[in-house]
Protein backbone atom coordinates (compact mmCIF):
# COMPACT_ATOMS: atom_id res chain seq x y z
CA UNK A 1 0.00 0.00 0.00
CA UNK A 2 1.45 3.39 -0.63
CA UNK A 3 2.20 5.56 2.27
CA UNK A 4 0.95 9.25 2.66
CA UNK A 5 1.34 12.77 4.36
CA UNK A 6 -0.11 15.75 4.73
CA UNK A 7 2.07 18.39 3.26
CA UNK A 8 1.72 21.84 3.66
CA UNK A 9 1.05 21.81 -0.36
CA UNK A 10 -1.45 18.89 -0.25
CA UNK A 11 -1.04 15.30 0.43
CA UNK A 12 1.80 13.59 -0.84
CA UNK A 13 1.94 9.55 -1.52
CA UNK A 14 4.81 7.03 -1.36
CA UNK A 15 4.99 3.88 -3.58
CA UNK A 16 8.08 1.44 -3.03
CA UNK A 17 8.10 -2.10 -4.38
CA UNK A 18 10.82 -4.09 -4.19
CA UNK A 19 11.70 -5.74 -7.73
CA UNK A 20 9.21 -4.08 -9.19
CA UNK A 21 10.01 -0.34 -9.14
CA UNK A 22 13.86 0.83 -9.33
CA UNK A 23 12.81 3.73 -6.99
CA UNK A 24 10.26 4.91 -5.07
CA UNK A 25 7.67 7.51 -6.81
CA UNK A 26 6.56 10.58 -5.09
CA UNK A 27 3.15 12.12 -5.89
CA UNK A 28 1.34 14.95 -4.27
CA UNK A 29 -1.95 15.70 -4.26
CA UNK A 30 -4.25 18.90 -3.18
CA UNK A 31 -7.65 16.83 -2.38
CA UNK A 32 -6.96 13.75 -0.58
CA UNK A 33 -9.85 12.00 -1.67
CA UNK A 34 -8.52 12.23 -5.47
CA UNK A 35 -5.11 10.95 -3.96
CA UNK A 36 -6.54 8.08 -2.79
CA UNK A 37 -8.45 6.81 -5.87
CA UNK A 38 -5.19 7.47 -8.03
CA UNK A 39 -3.10 5.46 -5.00
CA UNK A 40 -5.59 2.71 -5.32
CA UNK A 41 -5.33 2.38 -8.71
CA UNK A 42 -1.54 2.18 -8.70
CA UNK A 43 -1.13 -0.12 -6.07
CA UNK A 44 -3.65 -2.73 -8.06
CA UNK A 45 -1.57 -2.59 -11.36
CA UNK A 46 1.88 -2.95 -9.15
CA UNK A 47 0.89 -5.51 -7.28
CA UNK A 48 0.51 -7.52 -11.00
CA UNK A 49 3.76 -5.81 -11.47
CA UNK A 50 2.91 -3.89 -14.06
CA UNK A 51 4.14 -0.13 -13.99
CA UNK A 52 2.39 2.33 -16.19
CA UNK A 53 5.07 3.66 -18.94
CA UNK A 54 5.20 7.33 -17.62
CA UNK A 55 6.77 5.63 -14.56
CA UNK A 56 9.49 3.13 -15.84
CA UNK A 57 12.68 4.52 -15.27
CA UNK A 58 14.43 5.76 -19.24
CA UNK A 59 16.47 3.09 -20.50
CA UNK A 60 18.31 5.41 -23.03
CA UNK A 61 20.63 4.11 -25.20
CA UNK A 62 24.27 5.87 -24.94
CA UNK A 63 26.14 4.85 -27.98
CA UNK A 64 25.69 4.10 -31.56
CA UNK A 65 26.19 0.10 -30.40
CA UNK A 66 23.42 0.18 -27.98
CA UNK A 67 21.08 2.22 -30.38
CA UNK A 68 21.49 -0.02 -32.86
CA UNK A 69 20.74 -3.14 -30.84
CA UNK A 70 17.49 -1.52 -30.38
CA UNK A 71 16.64 -0.70 -33.71
CA UNK A 72 17.57 -3.79 -34.91
CA UNK A 73 15.20 -5.47 -32.09
CA UNK A 74 12.27 -3.39 -32.65
CA UNK A 75 12.37 -1.77 -36.11
CA UNK A 76 13.37 -4.97 -38.21
CA UNK A 77 15.50 -2.65 -40.61
CA UNK A 78 15.95 -4.35 -44.05
CA UNK A 79 18.95 -7.09 -44.39
CA UNK A 80 20.99 -4.03 -46.45
CA UNK A 81 20.68 -1.97 -43.11
CA UNK A 82 21.92 -4.63 -40.92
CA UNK A 83 24.71 -5.50 -42.95
CA UNK A 84 25.37 -1.89 -43.46
CA UNK A 85 25.27 -0.71 -39.90
CA UNK A 86 26.57 -4.35 -38.69
CA UNK A 87 30.29 -2.52 -40.35
CA UNK A 88 29.30 0.67 -39.03
CA UNK A 89 30.08 -0.61 -35.07
CA UNK A 90 33.31 -2.57 -36.06
CA UNK A 91 34.96 1.03 -36.19
CA UNK A 92 32.04 3.85 -34.78
CA UNK A 93 30.24 1.10 -32.46
CA UNK A 94 30.87 3.05 -29.01
CA UNK A 95 30.83 6.73 -30.18
CA UNK A 96 28.27 8.73 -27.94
CA UNK A 97 25.13 9.51 -29.53
CA UNK A 98 25.63 13.17 -27.83
CA UNK A 99 28.98 13.37 -30.40
CA UNK A 100 27.12 13.03 -33.53
CA UNK A 101 27.45 16.28 -34.86
CA UNK A 102 28.52 17.81 -38.47
CA UNK A 103 32.03 17.74 -37.34
CA UNK A 104 31.71 13.93 -36.30
CA UNK A 105 29.91 13.04 -39.65
CA UNK A 106 32.31 15.11 -41.55
CA UNK A 107 35.12 13.00 -40.32
CA UNK A 108 33.47 9.78 -40.39
CA UNK A 109 33.45 10.17 -43.93
CA UNK A 110 36.85 11.07 -44.62
CA UNK A 111 38.19 8.36 -42.65
CA UNK A 112 35.69 6.46 -44.81
CA UNK A 113 37.27 7.44 -47.94
CA UNK A 114 41.08 8.38 -46.97
CA UNK A 115 41.64 5.26 -45.10
CA UNK A 116 38.94 2.39 -45.86
CA UNK A 117 39.00 3.61 -49.30
CA UNK A 118 35.48 2.79 -49.82
CA UNK A 119 33.64 3.36 -52.72
CA UNK A 120 31.07 6.36 -53.14
CA UNK A 121 28.46 3.84 -53.13
CA UNK A 122 29.31 1.58 -49.80
CA UNK A 123 29.73 5.49 -48.26
CA UNK A 124 26.43 6.30 -49.43
CA UNK A 125 24.77 3.26 -47.80
CA UNK A 126 26.68 3.29 -44.69
CA UNK A 127 25.54 6.73 -44.14
CA UNK A 128 21.83 6.08 -45.28
CA UNK A 129 21.64 3.24 -43.20
CA UNK A 130 22.64 5.60 -39.78
CA UNK A 131 20.55 8.03 -40.66
CA UNK A 132 17.42 5.80 -40.66
CA UNK A 133 18.56 4.16 -37.55
CA UNK A 134 18.66 8.25 -35.88
CA UNK A 135 15.58 9.04 -37.56
CA UNK A 136 13.92 5.86 -35.37
CA UNK A 137 15.48 6.98 -32.63
CA UNK A 138 14.59 11.02 -32.21
CA UNK A 139 11.29 9.06 -32.53
CA UNK A 140 11.90 7.21 -29.84
CA UNK A 141 13.26 10.03 -27.80
CA UNK A 142 16.55 8.43 -27.46
CA UNK A 143 18.70 11.33 -28.92
CA UNK A 144 18.48 14.81 -30.26
CA UNK A 145 19.89 16.17 -33.57
CA UNK A 146 18.09 19.46 -34.30
CA UNK A 147 20.39 19.85 -37.42
CA UNK A 148 20.44 15.70 -38.19
CA UNK A 149 23.79 16.34 -40.02
CA UNK A 150 23.64 12.79 -41.60
CA UNK A 151 20.37 14.38 -43.51
CA UNK A 152 22.32 17.39 -44.54
CA UNK A 153 25.63 16.14 -46.01
CA UNK A 154 25.97 18.30 -49.62
CA UNK A 155 25.53 16.36 -52.77
CA UNK A 156 28.93 14.44 -53.96
CA UNK A 157 29.36 14.54 -50.17
CA UNK A 158 30.58 10.67 -51.23
CA UNK A 159 32.55 11.52 -54.15
CA UNK A 160 36.79 11.88 -54.04
CA UNK A 161 37.76 15.29 -53.90
CA UNK A 162 41.75 16.00 -54.94
CA UNK A 163 42.78 15.76 -51.23
CA UNK A 164 41.40 12.47 -50.70
CA UNK A 165 43.35 11.04 -53.40
CA UNK A 166 46.32 12.56 -52.46
CA UNK A 167 45.63 11.01 -48.92
CA UNK A 168 44.26 7.97 -49.73
CA UNK A 169 46.60 7.06 -52.67
CA UNK A 170 43.67 5.66 -54.90
CA UNK A 171 40.62 7.65 -56.17
CA UNK A 172 37.67 4.98 -55.90
CA UNK A 173 34.36 5.84 -58.50
CA UNK A 174 31.13 3.77 -58.51
CA UNK A 175 31.59 1.16 -61.17
CA UNK A 176 27.19 0.96 -62.80
CA UNK A 177 27.26 -2.46 -64.72
CA UNK A 178 25.84 -2.81 -68.19
CA UNK A 179 26.86 -6.54 -68.65
CA UNK A 180 23.77 -8.22 -71.04
CA UNK A 181 23.80 -11.73 -72.41
CA UNK A 182 25.44 -11.77 -76.33
CA UNK A 183 24.21 -13.62 -78.73
CA UNK A 184 24.21 -17.54 -77.86
CA UNK A 185 25.50 -16.87 -74.18
CA UNK A 186 21.94 -18.07 -72.73
CA UNK A 187 22.14 -21.41 -74.47
CA UNK A 188 25.52 -21.61 -73.60
CA UNK A 189 24.85 -21.54 -69.94
CA UNK A 190 22.16 -24.01 -69.97
CA UNK A 191 24.55 -26.55 -72.31
CA UNK A 192 27.11 -26.11 -69.58
CA UNK A 193 24.47 -26.62 -67.17
CA UNK A 194 23.22 -29.99 -68.61
CA UNK A 195 26.47 -31.04 -69.12
CA UNK A 196 26.66 -31.35 -65.54
CA UNK A 197 30.55 -31.28 -65.61
CA UNK A 198 32.96 -28.28 -64.86
CA UNK A 199 36.76 -28.99 -66.01
CA UNK A 200 38.89 -27.77 -63.27
CA UNK A 201 42.72 -28.32 -63.46
CA UNK A 202 42.97 -30.76 -60.30
CA UNK A 203 39.74 -33.38 -61.03
CA UNK A 204 36.79 -31.80 -62.61
CA UNK A 205 33.85 -30.87 -60.78
CA UNK A 206 30.04 -32.41 -61.61
CA UNK A 207 27.62 -30.25 -59.93
CA UNK A 208 24.70 -31.21 -58.42
CA UNK A 209 21.20 -30.28 -58.42
CA UNK A 210 21.54 -29.01 -61.96
CA UNK A 211 18.07 -28.77 -62.54
CA UNK A 212 17.88 -26.42 -59.60
CA UNK A 213 20.57 -24.50 -61.16
CA UNK A 214 19.00 -24.29 -64.31
CA UNK A 215 15.61 -22.92 -63.04
CA UNK A 216 17.38 -20.47 -60.96
CA UNK A 217 19.30 -18.83 -64.06
CA UNK A 218 15.73 -18.98 -66.05
CA UNK A 219 13.91 -17.48 -63.73
CA UNK A 220 16.77 -14.50 -63.03
CA UNK A 221 16.48 -13.89 -66.60
CA UNK A 222 12.79 -14.08 -66.83
CA UNK A 223 11.91 -12.11 -63.65
CA UNK A 224 14.36 -9.66 -62.36
CA UNK A 225 14.04 -11.33 -59.02
CA UNK A 226 17.90 -11.20 -56.83
CA UNK A 227 19.82 -14.47 -56.28
CA UNK A 228 18.43 -14.61 -52.53
CA UNK A 229 15.12 -14.05 -53.37
CA UNK A 230 15.37 -16.84 -55.83
CA UNK A 231 16.98 -19.87 -53.62
CA UNK A 232 14.87 -18.86 -50.42
CA UNK A 233 11.34 -18.87 -52.24
CA UNK A 234 9.52 -21.44 -50.49
CA UNK A 235 6.08 -22.96 -52.82
CA UNK A 236 4.21 -21.09 -50.89
CA UNK A 237 5.53 -17.75 -52.54
CA UNK A 238 4.61 -19.51 -55.66
CA UNK A 239 1.01 -19.14 -57.22
CA UNK A 240 1.24 -20.90 -60.72
CA UNK A 241 -2.52 -20.21 -61.45
CA UNK A 242 -2.13 -16.32 -61.24
CA UNK A 243 1.39 -16.96 -62.89
CA UNK A 244 2.71 -14.68 -59.72
CA UNK A 245 5.34 -15.18 -57.23
CA UNK A 246 5.04 -13.32 -53.63
CA UNK A 247 8.36 -11.95 -52.19
CA UNK A 248 7.81 -10.76 -48.49
CA UNK A 249 11.30 -10.44 -47.84
CA UNK A 250 13.50 -8.27 -50.14
CA UNK A 251 17.05 -6.38 -50.08
CA UNK A 252 14.96 -2.86 -49.51
CA UNK A 253 12.71 -4.97 -46.78
CA UNK A 254 9.43 -4.18 -49.35
CA UNK A 255 7.03 -6.75 -50.09
CA UNK A 256 5.87 -6.91 -54.34
CA UNK A 257 4.68 -9.54 -56.44
CA UNK A 258 6.35 -10.97 -59.22
CA UNK A 259 4.37 -11.88 -62.55
CA UNK A 260 5.75 -15.16 -64.35
CA UNK A 261 6.48 -15.30 -67.97
CA UNK A 262 5.37 -18.47 -70.08
CA UNK A 263 9.40 -19.37 -70.40
CA UNK A 264 9.43 -18.70 -66.18
CA UNK A 265 5.73 -20.30 -65.62
CA UNK A 266 6.84 -23.24 -67.90
CA UNK A 267 10.25 -23.99 -66.25
CA UNK A 268 8.77 -23.86 -63.09
CA UNK A 269 6.06 -25.85 -63.89
CA UNK A 270 8.20 -28.49 -64.34
CA UNK A 271 10.78 -28.11 -61.43
CA UNK A 272 7.95 -28.27 -59.38
CA UNK A 273 6.27 -31.47 -60.18
CA UNK A 274 8.25 -33.71 -57.93
CA UNK A 275 7.01 -31.31 -55.03
CA UNK A 276 3.73 -32.33 -55.20
CA UNK A 277 2.02 -32.87 -51.99
CA UNK A 278 4.46 -30.84 -50.09
CA UNK A 279 3.82 -28.30 -46.97
CA UNK A 280 3.80 -24.55 -48.10
CA UNK A 281 6.63 -24.50 -46.04
CA UNK A 282 8.97 -26.60 -48.12
CA UNK A 283 11.71 -24.70 -50.07
CA UNK A 284 11.90 -24.78 -54.08
CA UNK A 285 15.74 -25.10 -54.09
CA UNK A 286 18.25 -27.05 -52.15
CA UNK A 287 20.95 -24.88 -51.46
CA UNK A 288 20.14 -22.91 -48.14
CA UNK A 289 18.96 -24.44 -44.54
CA UNK A 290 16.64 -22.09 -43.37
CA UNK A 291 19.25 -20.35 -40.90
CA UNK A 292 19.10 -16.66 -41.72
CA UNK A 293 22.86 -16.94 -40.29
CA UNK A 294 23.99 -19.41 -42.95
CA UNK A 295 22.28 -16.58 -46.06
CA UNK A 296 25.94 -14.42 -47.03
CA UNK A 297 27.10 -18.19 -46.69
CA UNK A 298 24.70 -19.45 -49.39
CA UNK A 299 24.84 -16.35 -51.43
CA UNK A 300 28.40 -16.88 -51.93
CA UNK A 301 28.07 -20.36 -52.78
CA UNK A 302 26.40 -19.79 -55.23
CA UNK A 303 27.36 -16.53 -56.68
CA UNK A 304 31.18 -18.55 -56.99
CA UNK A 305 29.33 -21.44 -58.53
CA UNK A 306 27.61 -19.51 -61.45
CA UNK A 307 31.14 -17.42 -61.95
CA UNK A 308 32.43 -20.68 -62.78
CA UNK A 309 29.38 -22.11 -64.78
CA UNK A 310 29.51 -18.93 -66.87
CA UNK A 311 33.42 -18.98 -67.36
CA UNK A 312 32.86 -22.61 -68.99
CA UNK A 313 30.39 -21.02 -71.09
CA UNK A 314 32.95 -18.26 -72.40
CA UNK A 315 30.66 -15.52 -71.27
CA UNK A 316 33.71 -13.30 -69.84
CA UNK A 317 32.64 -10.35 -66.78
CA UNK A 318 29.65 -12.10 -66.19
CA UNK A 319 27.85 -12.00 -62.55
CA UNK A 320 24.66 -13.92 -61.37
CA UNK A 321 23.07 -10.12 -60.41
CA UNK A 322 24.13 -9.20 -64.38
CA UNK A 323 20.80 -11.23 -65.17
CA UNK A 324 19.10 -8.71 -63.12
CA UNK A 325 20.22 -6.64 -65.55
CA UNK A 326 19.27 -8.74 -68.24
CA UNK A 327 15.93 -8.91 -67.22
CA UNK A 328 15.08 -5.51 -66.43
CA UNK A 329 16.44 -4.28 -69.98
CA UNK A 330 14.02 -6.87 -71.62
CA UNK A 331 11.09 -5.67 -69.60
CA UNK A 332 11.77 -2.18 -71.24
CA UNK A 333 12.16 -4.12 -74.74
CA UNK A 334 10.26 -6.67 -75.47
CA UNK A 335 6.81 -5.37 -73.47
CA UNK A 336 4.81 -1.85 -73.41
CA UNK A 337 5.11 -1.92 -69.64
CA UNK A 338 5.13 1.81 -67.96
CA UNK A 339 8.32 2.88 -66.02
CA UNK A 340 6.23 2.84 -62.49
CA UNK A 341 4.90 -1.01 -64.03
CA UNK A 342 8.43 -2.07 -64.31
CA UNK A 343 9.04 -0.60 -61.26
CA UNK A 344 6.58 -2.93 -59.24
CA UNK A 345 7.91 -6.13 -60.76
CA UNK A 346 11.87 -5.13 -59.99
CA UNK A 347 11.29 -3.63 -56.45
CA UNK A 348 13.84 -0.58 -57.81
CA UNK A 349 12.64 2.31 -54.99
CA UNK A 350 13.35 5.12 -57.19
CA UNK A 351 13.50 5.98 -61.50
CA UNK A 352 17.15 6.74 -60.86
CA UNK A 353 18.39 3.38 -59.78
CA UNK A 354 15.92 1.69 -62.83
CA UNK A 355 17.29 3.70 -65.31
CA UNK A 356 20.22 2.08 -64.98
CA UNK A 357 19.27 -1.68 -65.44
CA UNK A 358 17.49 0.03 -68.53
CA UNK A 359 20.35 0.50 -71.42
CA UNK A 360 18.31 -0.92 -73.98
CA UNK A 361 20.07 -2.48 -77.21
CA UNK A 362 21.01 0.55 -79.81
CA UNK A 363 19.46 -2.14 -82.70
CA UNK A 364 16.12 -2.24 -80.59
CA UNK A 365 15.64 1.57 -80.60
CA UNK A 366 16.55 1.60 -83.87
CA UNK A 367 13.96 -0.43 -84.85
CA UNK A 368 11.51 2.75 -83.26
CA UNK A 369 12.68 5.13 -85.63
CA UNK A 370 11.36 6.18 -88.96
Amino acid sequence: MAGKIRRTNGWQYVFKRAGVLDKPIYMTFADEAEGDVFAARLDALLDRGIVPSEFKSPNRPLTIDQLVGLYERDAHPSPKDRSALGTILATRGDAPLTSINANWVDDWVSEMKRVEKLAPATIRSKVGALARCSDWGMRKGYLVMPDHPLRTLPDGYAQYTKTDVALAGVKREDVERDRRLEKDEYEKILSVIEHGVLARKQRPLKLKNKEALRTMFVVAVESAMRMREIYTLTLGQIETPKRTIFLDKTKNGSKRQVPMSSVALAELTDHLKKFKGAEPTQRVFPFWDGDTKSLAATSDYLSKLFNSIFHQAGCQNLVFHDLRHEATSRLFERTKLTETAIMKITGHKSHRMLMRYSNLRGSTLADDLW
